[in-house]
């Protein structure tokens, strides 16, 4: 399910065109965006003419508190009015231009795509060079995904429960770099305020059932599966109780030494029902997640570029087994063991399944944000390994791949999801400023 989104509309015209027409183009438009899921439009039904309409139109999407703005050339226009609606909101911009229509006696009567011209030119010498441009009969849903991004930022409630973990400096991040470039004010809490969060002998009761019915558990002894089953509970009650949407959590070593158990198996169900939350107090990684949760993409696996095959042309997306437990194959045995942290890890151990996948890698280097972005195909493989894992293999040679992630010194975890997600978070990138490696 994609996050929700609230577009501002205009349509732009001029009356020595055919404005008339234009009004019933637009008519049809605001039909069809108001038809894509999970969008919410405020329109300016009228067309926008004379200076003073935009001036109007963008005071009243301001009170709209809208996440981005459709600019419509139904007809050529003048200059001024994209500037005037820019002036006041600020908002990503998306500069639509129609295909023209057959001729009228040997006049053009549109003229669009010469209006979005004059548009993208007047923005760009004024500094302005986050727009997108889309010439068309349909709104770029790419486009739409990229504010929805944008906008689940913004309305993200951001928690870090401990601190990243020991020695993974890479992971660290400067809150207010994270404010200011996506407005997301980061929660800090400690490990034992979850830990000594209250949650009755019922919820635990239900969730012990949930773990033993989606994992093989014979591995674990009884105080294990108990700690799982309380420390789901824990998590999902701690949460909702705070308000909290995404979390990066320090999960070892002091959740094994001092709770018990580490928390992938509790992380592994609880992202199946849709949480986010990176392991190893990984913020962007958080980041990385919301982002493609807020496409729609199918719960984010946080992984470990962990191995590379030269010959074969592959890679293992793996980590230690905190895979969402809903994207196991369905045909290895998908098991709980206490294989890590000196046989109190209790981790999720399971080959993901096949498919297309995309990935993303938010990352900052200093007060600089980039994007890492790659694409590829899970290789069908048997449970061989401890842990949660796919093995892909790209659309680039794994060689390069691994060679840009380490030229560029992005951080050793990242974001796949199944499907074709990448060209959202290019358009993302423009509206940002950010840099795109891929």
């Amino acid at each position: 399910m994609k996050a929700n989104v609230r577009l501002g509309v205009v349509c732009l015209a001029r009356t020595t065109f055919d404005f008339e027409a234009a009004k019933g183009l637009y008519r049809t438009i605001l039909e069809q965006i108001r038809e894509t899921e999970a969008v919410e439009v405020c329109a300016v039904e009228e067309l926008v003419i004379e200076v003073d309409e935009a001036k109007a139109a963008a005071r009243r999407l301001a009170g709209e508190e809208i996440d981005g703005l459709v600019v419509i050339s139904g007809t050529f226009h003048l200059g001024h009015l994209v500037l005037e609606l820019d002036k006041v909101l600020h908002k990503p911009l998306l500069l639509w231009g129609l295909p023209e229509l057959p001729y009228n006696g040997g006049k053009i009567r549109l003229n669009s795509v010469c209006g979005v011209n004059l548009n993208a030119s007047n923005l760009y010498k004024s500094g302005i060079r986050t727009y997108t441009v889309n010439i068309g009969e349909r709104i770029d849903e790419d486009w739409v995904d990229a504010v929805r991004v944008d906008a689940a930022f913004k309305r993200t409630s951001l928690g870090v429960l401990g601190y990243r973990a020991k020695g993974f400096f890479n992971l660290g991040v400067y809150d207010l770099n994270v404010y200011e470039q996506m407005g997301i004010l980061i929660n800090h809490y400690e490990l034992t305020q979850v830990w000594d969060y209250p949650v009755s002998v019922e919820t635990v009761a239900q969730r012990r059932a949930q773990v033993e019915k989606i994992f093989d558990v014979s591995e674990l002894n009884e105080f294990q599966i108990t700690k799982v089953a309380e420390l789901t509970a824990k998590l999902h009650g701690f949460m909702d109780e705070n308000g909290v949407t995404a979390m990066a959590i320090r999960c070892w070593p002091e959740f094994a030494a001092e709770f018990g158990i580490s928390p992938c198996a509790a992380m592994s169900i609880l992202q199946s029902e849709g949480r986010i939350l990176a392991c190893e107090g990984d913020v962007e990684g958080a980041l990385s997640m919301i982002a493609h949760q807020a496409v729609g993409a199918e719960t984010p696996y946080l992984f470990d570029f962990s191995q590379v095959d030269l010959e074969e042309d592959s890679a293992l997306l793996w980590h230690c087994g905190v895979a969402p437990c809903n994207l196991w194959d369905g045909k290895c045995n998908r098991s709980l063991s206490t294989y890590f942290a000196g046989g109190k890890g209790v981790t999720a151990d399971f080959v993901l399944k096949d498919g297309d996948v995309s990935v993303l890698r938010l990352d900052s280097a200093g007060t600089e944000y980039r994007m890492f972005l790659t694409q590829g195909s899970v290789i069908p493989m048997e449970k061989e390994l401890r842990g949660t894992y796919m093995k892909v293999r790209f659309t680039s040679h794994v060689k390069e791949v691994l060679q840009k992630v380490v030229d560029n010194g992005i951080a050793h975890h990242a974001s796949v999801v199944y499907g074709d997600h990448v060209r959202p978070f290019r358009l993302l990138a423009k509206i940002k400023g950010w840099e795109v490696i891929e």
